[in-house]
């Protein structure tokens, strides 16, 4: 099982090429587990969605205190989907994420679907405006780095800040029954992305994790 529970640090938006643990094979779905009604395959080398709305998670336990990198494209100008993080408890169904983990979210043009700021690519989703949106349209590559550094949690989207939130900010009231509801997160938790829909296609070909720093290494 792999457990990445690390003493917090200071923050570090660019995190060091070596030291990374790849999640994905670039093969197979070997360590994943998905939940809901759609499904994913490996493509090319690639994880593609197929349907929704559902979670493949990492199955290897709890992370936290670590960096997330994740490389995605969208197959359309733009698609929806997003990566969970802060889960409490292995998921048993696709919703469960939603309203006890953190999405953050994939979709660089809500307001097509009638959502605001609050639901853009980098986000928290529905918890936090961003910072800026550097996203790149499909079937570009983008790269999220997500920074779990104890009850703080940063968002790098394709090198620039997007998100930087700590547990117990001032979130806005919920606005739509599909948002989360509101509430603290655990400072580990399982991860997973998410297969929004069948008209949402996104690849990603690269998952994997690397450990903050400890002091005098």
């Amino acid at each position: 099982m792999l457990l990445l529970l690390f003493t917090s640090l200071p923050l570090l938006l660019r995190a060091q090429s070596e030291g990374w643990q790849p999640l994905f094979n670039g093969k197979d779905l070997i360590g994943w587990k998905h939940v809901g009604p759609g499904g994913d395959t490996v493509e090319d080398g690639l994880i593609r969605t197929h349907g929704g709305m559902d979670l493949l998670y990492w199955t290897g336990g709890k992370i936290g205190d670590c960096v997330i990198r994740v490389v995605y494209k969208m197959r359309d100008h733009n698609d929806n989907s997003g990566v969970f993080i802060r889960i409490p408890v292995e998921p048993r169904e696709a919703w469960m994420p939603v309203h006890y983990g953190y999405e953050v979210q994939i979709d660089d043009h809500r307001e097509d679907s009638g959502e605001d700021d609050y639901h853009t690519t980098g986000t928290l989703y529905s918890l936090i405006k961003p910072l800026a949106k550097p996203g790149k349209p499909g079937p570009e590559w983008n790269t999220l780095e997500i920074r779990l550094d104890g009850p703080r949690t940063v968002v790098v989207l394709n090198g620039v800040k997007v998100t930087d939130y700590i547990e117990g900010a001032t979130v806005p009231e919920r606005k739509f029954d599909f948002e989360p509801q509101r509430g603290p997160r655990p400072l580990g938790g399982y991860i997973g992305l998410q297969n929004h829909s069948d008209k949402d296609v996104v690849f990603f070909k690269e998952v994997a994790v690397m450990k903050l720093k400890q002091p005098g290494n």
